[in-house]
């Protein structure tokens, strides 16, 4: 065995294609020796792992871990946990991988050995709230249950999140992956809930914006990704109203914000906006953090539920240091709305997202768009 993981190694440069690559570790794997794959991924990646841009390597360890991952068997599991937890490879970014391409595939009594056996602290919590994420009671099940509700890791950002589903979390949209690639659904665009129309004369009454820097951030938090690893833009606003705003004046409100991302709609652009349900914004708000924008691939269910409701806590008006029941209860004390424009802002391909809420006193309106393109 280590004279073909050797001549592997040896020989992965000067390949035109892996597929052969991925015979001979499927075959392995299939005949009961997992520990092949994971051996050749730890080789590989201590020859080429600083060379990490070379793609055989990379082609061929994300086929290896992904094999490990998504195969049923105890086994398959111990060495992906081994894999993703050698000195070679270990990183927060692939433990939230691992942790849901472990989630999509095992039940959650099949992965006690990430709680039980090497694997590091970031990966189990991961782990956690992506079994959560998947409809599994993790404080039930023994072997997980006695970390997951521990004090020890409650200083860790996932420690906010509640071990159960919230309702508004019901409708999440989860990857599905196989062995060579991933699918999931991308849940942008015009809603379906019914159309509210700019009405001619209608009363709005004058804004003042609020908007701070520490408040911008938060709000932005499940699309800063698009940004950052991508081509997108980001707009987030508040402003305070000096009087109650009707739900049937959004859409003029929306045009008299001067906001960027709505320059030059309601003249001769349509301005399109449906009152939401919670759950639709937070559904929206989870897909956008977990898997990415056009060039990236996200931050994976785990982080993408943290961040979907740091954005809703922040659209909302929560204060800093609320409690998730806390947030929870002010999100849904929330008119919300989506909104979209073709305006020259928004790019038109396929992530553009448009959000309002609107408090329950009906004077302190909070927007956020974002936009990306490949």
């Amino acid at each position: 065995m280590a004279d073909e993981i050797q001549r592997i190694v040896t020989e992965l440069p000067d390949l035109k294609g892996v597929t052969g690559v991925w015979t001979v570790a499927d075959d392995r794997v299939a005949q009961g020796d997992a520990a092949f794959a994971a051996d050749l991924g730890i080789a590989l990646a201590r020859t080429y792992g600083s060379e990490g841009q070379m793609w055989q390597y990379k082609s061929v360890f994300d086929y290896l871990l992904r094999l490990l991952a998504t195969t049923a068997g105890p086994e398959n599991v111990a060495q992906a946990l081994r894999l993703v937890s050698s000195a070679e490879v270990a990183s927060r970014k692939l433990d939230r991988y691992t942790a849901s391409l472990l989630a999509s595939s095992h039940e959650a009594a099949d992965l006690v050995a990430a709680f039980t056996g090497r694997a590091s602290e970031e990966l189990r919590a991961c782990l956690v709230h992506e079994l959560v994420l998947r409809g599994a009671v993790v404080e039930e099940t023994p072997g997980i249950t006695d970390w997951a509700t521990s004090s020890h890791w409650g200083h860790h950002p996932l420690g906010w999140l509640p071990l159960t589903l919230s309702d508004i979390e019901g409708n999440a949209d989860l990857p599905s992956y196989g062995i060579c690639g991933t699918s999931h659904p991308m849940p942008y665009g015009p809603s379906e809930s019914r159309e509210l129309a700019v009405i001619a004369d209608a009363r709005v009454p004058s804004a003042r914006e609020t908007t701070t820097q520490a408040t911008a951030t938060a709000m932005r938090k499940a699309v800063a990704n698009w940004a950052e690893e991508s081509n997108g833009r980001i707009e987030t606003r508040v402003f305070d109203l000096t009087a109650p705003l009707d739900v049937e004046s959004v859409p003029n409100a929306l045009l008299m914000l001067g906001l960027q991302c709505l320059h030059g709609a309601g003249k001769k652009t349509a301005l399109s906006v449906a009152v939401l349900p919670p759950a639709q914004a937070w559904r929206v708000l989870f897909a956008s953090a977990s898997t990415g924008g056009a060039y990236n691939f996200g931050s994976y269910g785990a982080y993408g539920r943290l961040l979907a409701w740091q954005s809703l806590a922040a659209l909302a008006g929560s204060p800093e240091g609320a409690t998730a029941d806390e947030v929870e209860a002010r999100v849904r004390d929330c008119i919300w709305h989506g909104f979209d424009a073709d305006t020259k802002w928004f790019r038109q391909v396929a992530w553009d997202i448009g959000l309002v809420a609107l408090a329950r006193d009906r004077r302190r309106l909070a927007v956020m768009a974002a936009t990306d393109t490949d």
